[in-house]
C-alpha cells in the first residue's frame, strides 16, 4: 500500500491546540480511523461538497472531524464540538 500523507489546515491546528490532553488522544484516534478508512465520514452537499465529517465521542461529548481525501492525501480541515462547527467550516 502506498504511503498516505496528512495535511492540516491552520483552522484545524488552532482548534487542536486548544484541546486538553485527553481530548487530543480521542482526536488522534479519530484521525487514525479516518486514515484507515476515509469513507467513515458523511459526505456533505452544497457549499461543502467534497468535505466529509466524521462524528466521534470525545470525553463524553460528540466531536466532529472535517476532512477531504483522495487516495494519496488526507486534508484535516477542522475539529470541534457541534456548536458553530459548520459555520466555521465554511470559512476554512
Amino acid at each position: 500500500m502506498t504511503e498516505v500523507s496528512v495535511q492540516q489546515t491552520n483552522a484545524f491546528l488552532r482548534a487542536y491546540k486548544k484541546l486538553r490532553n485527553n481530548q487530543k488522544d480521542a482526536v488522534d484516534l479519530a484521525v487514525a480511523d479516518v486514515m484507515q478508512d476515509p469513507s467513515l465520514g458523511d459526505a456533505k452537499k452544497g457549499d461543502l461538497a467534497g468535505v466529509y465529517v466524521y462524528k466521534f465521542d470525545c470525553v463524553n461529548q460528540q466531536f466532529l472531524l472535517a476532512y477531504e481525501y483522495d487516495p494519496a492525501t488526507r486534508i484535516l480541515l477542522l475539529v470541534g464540538s457541534h456548536e458553530n462547527f459548520y459555520r466555521n467550516l465554511k470559512r476554512v
